[in-house]
């Protein structure tokens, strides 16, 4: 037995030493993996944003339809529709605003009084001029 422990002692020429081998495969997939993430999470908020939107009441769009809809039979309650409905576009731009003041200023005599006679031309071509330039 004492020639097996002497085979130990034996000098080895062939075979190096044991070196550090730098490893960085950890820090690629924890820097994949937080990329990832970070991109589904905001795919995920952009999707939430999008349902929450979707169905979300759009003042614009109503009072929109609303004006398209008047019945200019019933002068009086168009009148007061086209007033209260088309602030909602007023200010939009200045040429906006400029229509809409002619147009209630049009409006006016149709207003306040038990019976009214249906639209002139003149007010109904400023109607129109208006409706014309309301965009959803």
């Amino acid at each position: 037995m004492d020639k097996l422990d002497n085979t130990y002692d034996i000098p080895l020429h062939d075979i190096k030493p044991l070196i550090e081998v730098q490893e960085y495969s950890l820090y690629y997939f924890i820097a994949i993996v937080t990329i990832t993430s970070i991109i589904l999470i905001g795919m995920l908020y952009l999707l939430y944003r999008y349902l929450r939107d979707r169905k979300k009441y759009n003042k614009r769009k109503e009072h929109f339809t609303i004006l398209e809809a008047l019945d200019f039979e019933q002068t009086k309650q168009a009148a007061y529709d086209l007033t209260l409905y088309g602030a909602t576009f007023k200010d939009d731009t200045p040429r906006h605003l400029k229509h809409y003041e002619l147009m209630v200023e049009k409006l006016e005599p149709y207003k306040y009084k038990k019976s009214v006679e249906p639209f002139d031309g003149e007010t109904l071509r400023q109607i129109d001029v208006y409706k014309g330039m309301l965009d959803v």
